[in-house]
């Protein structure tokens, strides 16, 4: 079936069976592929191809450039049904999230192709006369963009073609776990550049490498941004190493999100959001609910509503109509074990968490999602695990809640249910969350590519896809014109 899946996208058979390095997928644990790891001297290669590369893209205007990324969108719309069946068998996601991530590519695309025509900059008022002044944005040159294997061709997509429609070249180091989608995902694109017809040889690169050509791809001073996407663990490692180079670094790092869950609040609408939030990629996103804040009038009930609606998940093959499919791998199930461990030795209360379907599939990792209802905010509720575990804590007053909220090293999606406007405006302003996404009455996943995605504290500050995202991917130049005959100088200074 993957054969098959990656012929219809174009990957050339031996770059999936030639290597050494396996690929398996978490969906029964089998070796579907073998690929061959790129070395630091194979890396540093493709840098150079991408600078050439670079050098001829940065002179095409930026309106054909966004035809390169008009042609992708269509691609992947002719594409979408085999390419998100990919996503599923390699990273184990449900029928409907693979597709949903190649629909945020062709949004991206789409997004990419107005702002060809919108990389605006300023005019400015000159102290003297007979000048003028502005502000224009350049490429920047080489960008390298390092993903995870939860989104294995969305977040590429959000970088390259906002790069792209910058000038930029891009080199991309996807998860070990998942090279198949990138190696697909590349051919793709490159199948666009064939009928965009200006776009030159190595403008895309695919680099699929282990820590070791991920650490080339950091240190080449010829990068001139590395957006990485990872743990925080991961991002402590790159973004100093960027920051010595002086280079430039998105970081799009751990999530620990939460609801605050008001007395006021519509509990249907609620526990349908809860649900999709907490469980969704069972547990595997950046953005999943991870803590729920509950009032203490309303947190009984809710534990009780969630824990019928908990019972009723579909697990189970993600291809086969269920609703929560498999964790990646052993490690992550280890982990998750760990961490309910921790929970009740800190005195919570663990409902669901065990294993499942291990007799069917001995060899892949599928839990049933864990509820947890804890005496408050402890040491593993302030960690995050990255798997389908949500903690439950009360809370009586509504300042206490918005302090439970904020009181972790993370810093990306938040959310309040409410029909309180004061609460709801309270939460978004800047005494409320201190999150990058602060939403009302709407779960913590499922962003949108119009807006900036990105958080705060160890989440790393960066921003990536929608609102001008893409300043990030260029470089800021101050003009001043002096169109008369003297020579003045700002500040009034005399210098006769």
């Amino acid at each position: 079936m993957v054969d098959n899946l990656l012929a219809s996208l174009g990957v050339e058979r031996s770059a999936y069976t030639m290597g050494s390095h396996p690929v398996h997928t978490p969906i029964d644990g089998s070796r579907i592929a073998s690929v061959r790891l790129d070395t630091p001297a194979d890396v540093a290669a493709k840098i150079a191809q991408a600078r050439q590369a670079f050098d001829a893209w940065r002179a095409v205007p930026a309106p054909r450039r966004g035809e390169l990324l008009r042609v992708f969108g269509e691609v992947l719309r002719r594409n979408k049904q085999a390419l998100g069946e990919l996503v599923s068998w390699e990273a184990g996601k449900i029928t409907q999230e693979g597709l949903g991530e190649v629909q945020e590519m062709i949004d991206i695309c789409d997004f990419a192709v107005g702002l060809s025509r919108q990389l605006y900059g300023l005019t400015i008022a000159s102290e003297r006369p007979g000048h003028h002044m502005r502000e224009t944005w350049h490429p920047l040159g080489v960008v390298g963009v390092i993903s995870a294997f939860n989104f294995p061709v969305a977040v590429w997509a959000w970088n390259t073609t906002l790069a792209l429609v910058a000038g930029n070249a891009v080199i991309w180091k996807p998860s070990e776990k998942t090279p198949l989608a990138a190696l697909a995902s590349q051919a793709l694109l490159q199948q666009a550049m064939r009928e965009h017809g200006d776009a030159p040889q190595w403008l895309s690169q695919v680099c699929v490498g282990d820590r070791a050509a991920g650490l080339a791809l950091v240190d080449d001073p010829r990068v001139a941004l590395v957006s990485a996407t990872g743990s925080t663990r991961m991002g402590r490692e790159v973004g100093p190493r960027v920051a010595a180079r002086f280079g430039r670094s998105i970081l799009e790092l751990g999530g620990n999100n939460a609801m605050i869950l008001a007395p006021s609040a519509d509990l249907d609408l609620a526990v349908r959001a809860i649900l999709f939030a907490a469980v969704g990629t069972a547990g595997q996103r950046c953005t999943t609910l991870r803590r729920l804040i509950a009032h203490e009038s309303v947190r009984d009930e809710i534990v009780a509503r969630l824990k019928s609606a908990y019972a009723k998940v579909r697990i189970g093959h993600p291809l086969q109509g269920n609703l929560v499919g498999p964790l990646i791998d052993k490690a992550a199930y280890k982990a998750m074990q760990n961490a309910l461990s921790q929970a009740r030795q800190e005195g919570g209360k663990v409902h669901g968490g065990e294993r499942r379907l291990s007799d069917e599939y001995p060899d892949a990792y599928y839990v049933s999602p864990a509820l947890v209802e804890m005496p408050g905010q402890t040491d593993v509720v302030r960690h995050e695990t990255f798997a389908p575990i949500l903690y439950v804590m009360p809370y009586s007053d509504f300042a206490e809640a918005i302090r439970l909220n904020n009181e972790v090293p993370q810093g990306l999606s938040s959310c309040v249910f409410t029909t309180d406007l004061r609460e709801a405006e309270l939460f978004q302003s800047a005494l409320g969350s201190d999150c990058g996404i602060a939403n009302v009455n709407i779960g913590t996943s499922g962003a949108e590519i119009g807006g900036a995605f990105g958080g705060e504290k160890e989440t790393g500050g960066g921003r990536e896809s929608g609102s001008d995202a893409w300043k990030a991917y260029m470089r800021r130049q101050t003009n001043t014109v002096n169109y008369s005959r003297e020579l003045p100088l700002a500040q009034g200074i005399s210098f006769d």
